[in-house]
């Protein structure tokens, strides 16, 4: 059987005042920190948080912050709230909501609600979704979809809005809409081209939802 080692031991070095002052304040330290009350549980990260509640807000900047790290693997540059095209976003959710319809065409066209919006749009394309409660299953939804995938990649894109409305009576709790575009040079025609042609709808909507 080996021994334990020895404790070594430390030549006493006298405190002073000052000293025995710091030993006083982080004992006091120590023993607010272990009172009766716990310390504050971590934070729930924003994409995880339920929006299928009254009041629950959508972290619009955790939103670009999530699709432009996904744009970044994917070797494309970043994307950035827009103030036209998130109340774009919001009131296709809410139309949504409201009628309990998941359909680019629940209110306008696409086409008439992009121009609307005042965004002057190179290249623009929305994904509608509902029933996704969490922003990370909005995304992973959109993302293990081709068509939807291949929006939130749109390589020219540099602009976005989100929005997610919460219906309670409805079958899907939460409807969502993101929309991205790049906006027209002096030299560009707005133009809506995301997928080949044959996967944009009659409204210029991008399919399937």
């Amino acid at each position: 059987m080996i021994p334990a080692p020895a404790p070594q031991r430390h030549p006493a070095v006298p405190l002073g005042l000052p000293g025995i002052l710091s030993l006083a304040a982080l004992a006091l330290t120590a023993c607010a920190w272990l009172g009766d009350r716990d310390p504050p549980p971590p934070a729930q990260p924003s994409f995880y948080r339920s929006l299928a509640a009254p009041g629950a807000e959508l972290d619009a900047l955790a939103a670009a912050s999530m699709i432009s790290g996904y744009r970044h693997n994917n070797g494309l540059p970043a994307v950035t709230l827009d103030p036209s095209l998130m109340t774009m976003a919001q009131d296709q959710a809410r139309v949504m909501a409201g009628r309990n319809l998941l359909d680019h065409g629940a209110g306008r066209s696409f086409q008439e609600r992009l121009k609307a919006s005042g965004f002057d749009a190179k290249v623009a394309a929305e994904n509608i979704g509902a029933g996704y409660y969490t922003l990370a299953e909005a995304f992973s939804g959109w993302r293990d979809s081709p068509p939807h995938r291949a929006n939130m990649l749109l390589r020219e894109a540099t602009r976005m809005g989100i929005a997610a409305a919460y219906a309670p009576g409805t079958k899907y709790k939460v409807f969502w809409s993101l929309v991205l575009a790049a906006p027209a040079g002096v030299q560009h025609e707005a133009a809506l081209s995301a997928l080949p042609p044959r996967a944009i709808g009659p409204d210029g909507a991008l399919q399937p939802r």
